[in-house]
């Protein structure tokens, strides 16, 4: 039933989540290719589809409304700057591994796509980083599944545990975030507010 299941929409969620993010989604599929639910090959190609063609998108949103679409948040537009003076130092270093920076993720290709870095040299330092990424961390993940049968043995038995711990994990993970999403959100506006506070209290008599 899961392999089935798997051969049915596994690709397909592989894809949305590396369009979308996708470090956990492309662990749990190397390890799922371990175990011959999935093929590897496949993972790490669609993996590298999803990745590439999530951050073509965010890069050319960013060159049209890249001001605009950090400015939604103030988190957002506080990573954006940061990201910015990353770029401009070290350009396409930081195309080429962006992928592999916890906390710029999302919202490096919006301000590189502002940076006004040539959409050619994008299109294939991009592509780079992406092969890099997808292959480097789904053999990882497939590699993985090979030390924790050398550790337990037959992991047959212990899949559907090593299975819902990493989803776990993943859960855990996205929650963090999505805490620290928040707090750092409300203490933006919290900042923003004071500072609105303060200059209404200059003009007035």
């Amino acid at each position: 039933m899961l392999q089935q299941f798997l051969q049915d929409f596994g690709y397909f969620a592989l894809f949305l989540g590396t369009f979308f993010e996708g470090e956990t989604i492309l662990v749990l599929a190397g390890f799922l290719a371990f175990r011959g639910y999935m093929d590897i090959n496949l993972v790490v190609l669609t993996a590298f589809c999803g990745s590439y063609a999530g951050d073509q998108l965010w890069y050319f949103m960013g060159r049209r409304h890249g001001r605009a679409l950090l400015a939604r948040k103030p988190r957002w537009q506080a990573m954006g700057d940061r990201a910015l003076e990353h770029i401009r130092r070290h350009p396409d270093i930081w195309v080429l591994s962006f992928r592999f920076v916890y906390g710029l993720r999302t919202v490096m290709p919006v301000a590189i796509g502002l940076s006004g870095y040539p959409p050619r040299r994008y299109l294939l330092l991009n592509g780079i980083g992406a092969a890099v990424w997808a292959l480097a961390l789904g053999v990882a993940a497939y590699h993985f599944g090979a030390i924790l049968e050398g550790l337990l043995g037959n992991v047959k038995k212990y899949e559907l545990w090593v299975l819902g711990g990493l989803l776990v994990l993943g859960a855990l993970l996205w929650i963090r975030r999505r805490f620290r999403t928040v707090r750092a959100e409300r203490k933006a506006a919290a900042q923003a507010l004071a500072t609105r506070q303060a200059e209404q209290g200059k003009h007035e008599p």
